[in-house]
């Protein structure tokens, strides 16, 4: 069996299983520090083409998506308003480097409570910006309100572009294969690439 296979990925993991796995991963992107890693654009991205041939289900999917997105941000904001500047104590590790939590505070201070709905489409940022946020202490109401705004856009826009692109592609299926490899790179050689120059430093 090729793992690269999407019916045959989906069959192995059981079609609830595969809906499992995406809701995991876009939960621990948003919510975990060591998540900042993982291609959520791409994924939701490749999600979505999937729906579209009858792989996964775009609704189950979509709010799922959306559920897990916004419940990993409030994950985020409560670790950086537990544990606020003792973070910037920690040593640094392959999973974890400070400088990220200081891009993100620069972009915090840049854009303000808009940091929110803009770091989704951030790799990086959209790990660290919830937990920044909760480092300053930003108003929870407020907080919440902008990520659920950030968290609809970036799952439902993204899923859907995909799933759109699927249905409007003529016999899509022919090509499955290699659009999911093409994916696949795409998602996974950044974040390999960003761990190895993290760890050079």
């Amino acid at each position: 069996m090729s793992i690269l296979e999407p019916k045959q990925l989906v069959e192995s993991l059981g079609f609830w299983g595969g809906h499992l796995a995406i809701w995991t991963i876009i939960f621990a992107e948003s919510g975990l520090l060591v998540g900042f890693f993982l291609p959520g654009d791409s994924l939701l991205f490749a999600a979505g083409f999937l729906a579209s041939q009858g792989y996964l289900n775009i609704f189950a999917l979509v709010i799922g998506c959306f559920v897990c997105a916004v419940v990993g941000d409030n994950v985020g904001y409560a670790t950086g308003k537990r544990f606020g500047h003792k973070l910037f104590s920690r040593e640094d590790s392959l999973f974890f480097h400070k400088n990220h939590i200081v891009k993100a505070q620069k972009f915090y201070e840049k854009h303000g409570t808009k940091t929110i709905v803009l770091a989704r489409f951030l790799p990086v940022v959209r790990t660290f910006a919830p937990i920044v946020a909760g480092i300053g202490r930003m108003d929870y109401a407020t907080f919440f309100r902008f990520n659920l705004i950030g968290g609809l856009v970036w799952t439902v826009g993204l899923s859907l572009l995909g799933f759109v692109l699927g249905k409007s592609i003529p016999d899509v299926d022919k090509y499955l294969l290699p659009i999911t490899l093409v994916i696949v790179v795409i998602s996974v050689v950044p974040s390999v690439l960003h761990l190895l120059k993290e760890r050079k430093k």
